[in-house]
């Protein structure tokens, strides 16, 4: 492994084995064998979990990260509990403008990384499953999506996550009135107040 991979990924897992488990939670709901994780930087954690996972960002250093490929398979088979084998590819390049891929993943991941679901559904299958944090204001986008529907919340308590399918109905309701729309999340670039806050949603497309 390149010293600068290691200083790379030291840096992204300073609270180790925190996306592991994150992953590993909603891998307990959603079957995905095929993994879309646009803005991953270089977040390489998701290859611990999912069997094919496709990385997109336009940051040199994840360019320089996922060049040393040997690195980091180094990195994911020393991850206890790790798959082992899985395949993993790095696009170096903007996920906002069309990739050369397929439009059949199962799982679309959005954590911290813009307004994923606008640009990057298309890649999503028909019942596949996105992923997305309140960061930026991708999950208030997804709600209002006619392509998604709310089925399950991701909660953290102590580094502990865990996967809610029930009460639904109790969550992405907003503290105060406001209007929503795709321009004024996109102008606000952040997300808003609910009445009740859990780490993540899990929105399954369906049109």
């Amino acid at each position: 492994m390149e010293p600068r991979t290691k200083a790379l990924w030291d840096k992204q897992n300073i609270h180790p084995g925190d996306r592991w488990r994150l992953f590993s939670a909603v891998a307990g709901t959603v079957a995905a064998e095929r993994v879309l994780y646009p803005g991953s930087y270089v977040d390489v954690a998701a290859s611990f979990v999912f069997p094919t996972v496709t990385y997109v960002d336009s940051d040199a250093r994840a360019k320089t990260f996922f060049s040393d490929i040997s690195g980091v398979g180094e990195i994911i088979a020393t991850q206890v509990g790790s798959l082992r084998n899985p395949e993993f590819r790095f696009i170096h390049g903007d996920y906002t403008a069309a990739l050369e891929i397929d439009a059949d993943y199962d799982l679309l991941l959005s954590l911290y990384a813009g307004f994923v679901s606008q640009h990057c559904t298309r890649y999503l299958r028909v019942g596949g499953v996105l992923l997305v944090n309140p960061s930026h204001g991708d999950a208030a986008m997804a709600s209002i999506d006619p392509r998604y529907e709310l089925c399950g919340v991701v909660t953290s308590r102590a580094g502990d996550y865990r996967v809610r399918t029930e009460g639904l109905g109790d969550y992405l309701i907003p503290k105060k009135q406001v209007e929503l729309s795709p321009e004024i999340l996109r102008e606000r670039g952040r997300g808003i107040a609910y009445t009740k806050s859990p780490f993540a949603y899990l929105f399954r497309r369906v049109g």
